[in-house]
């Protein structure tokens, strides 16, 4: 089974490809926008922060940030699962191509990811992809993020984050917030992935993705295999993004909800269910007529 067979994700993509109109937040590192398969793709950059072009194909950085954009706005036909072609990318670097990172996983300050999330909540975006770890937590920096997050809410802004590959059973602050839709890893079997983080907040609102083997575009031109939670949260990103594209006139909650209302019955576990993306779908179908 391949990854977007997994989510059913396959028959949401043979229905639309996206809308310009939809806009993804990429906190991640820079992306490799020369790339020839995503030469035709819809990119934009925050103005002010330090570019979200490569200046070093090979750094961790950038070959996080590359494959990530991949996975959601890469042209269809490519490696990568090229989710969103036609929405647009918001490319807001917050990895440093100078400074040594998690390649599965790579950490963020809680006020420096705060600033990312408010900066791309002003640009426009709909959707917010972190994939992404907190650094150096502070009570301060936590509470900026808070804010942060608050704020995507009142805007309808949502936002998906990585669950975490420690293999522990917890919360952080980003997947704490009642916002946030918390993304967990799974095997192309759906069974959960040893490696990745779960816990109460991730098993009530959040949902199970591909983190097994996922092959995206690398920046240097071939494509690269890895996982963990930091693949698997794009597939929920690019299905609310194909979601929204197809219907417009759906608030962030009622995209929410249909999300989660694939999954019926109260949830008692660490552990969340995996995607449906087609059951998504036909909730929102069934609810906007």
């Amino acid at each position: 089974m391949t990854p977007l067979e997994l989510v059913m994700l396959a028959p949401l993509m043979e229905r639309t490809s996206g809308s310009p109109q939809v806009t993804i937040g990429l906190i991640d590192g820079p992306v490799a926008k020369t790339h020839p398969d995503l030469a035709a793709a819809h990119l934009r950059e925050i103005p002010g922060n330090n570019g979200g072009a490569c200046t070093q194909p090979s750094s961790v950085a950038c070959v996080h940030g590359t494959f990530v954009a991949g996975i959601l706005c890469a042209k269809r036909g490519s490696a990568a699962p090229a989710i969103c072609p036609d929405c647009t990318l918001l490319i807001r670097p917050i990895f440093s191509e100078t400074v040594a990172v998690d390649p599965q996983l790579p950490s963020a300050k809680p006020e420096e990811l705060a600033r990312a999330i408010l900066a791309c909540v002003e640009a426009g975006a709909r959707v917010i992809n972190l994939s992404l770890a907190l650094a150096q937590p502070s009570t301060k920096g936590e509470r900026d993020l808070e804010d942060a997050l608050d704020h995507a809410t009142k805007r309808g802004v949502l936002i998906v984050a990585a669950a975490g590959n420690q293999g522990t059973v917890g919360s952080t602050a980003i997947t704490r917030h009642p916002w946030v839709i918390p993304v967990a890893a799974c095997t192309l079997e759906g069974r959960p992935m040893q490696e990745s983080n779960f816990g109460r907040s991730i098993g009530n609102r959040g949902v199970s993705a591909p983190g097994d083997s996922v092959t995206s575009l690398g920046a240097e031109g071939q494509p690269l295999t890895f996982g963990g939670t930091s693949a698997a949260a794009p597939f929920v990103t690019g299905a609310i993004a194909l979601l929204w594209s197809t219907f417009p006139a759906a608030t962030a909650a009622d995209i929410k909800q249909a999300i989660h209302q694939a999954h019926h019955g109260r949830r008692a576990t660490v552990v969340p269910p995996v995607l449906n993306a087609w059951a998504a779908y036909q909730a929102l179908a069934n609810r906007m007529g």
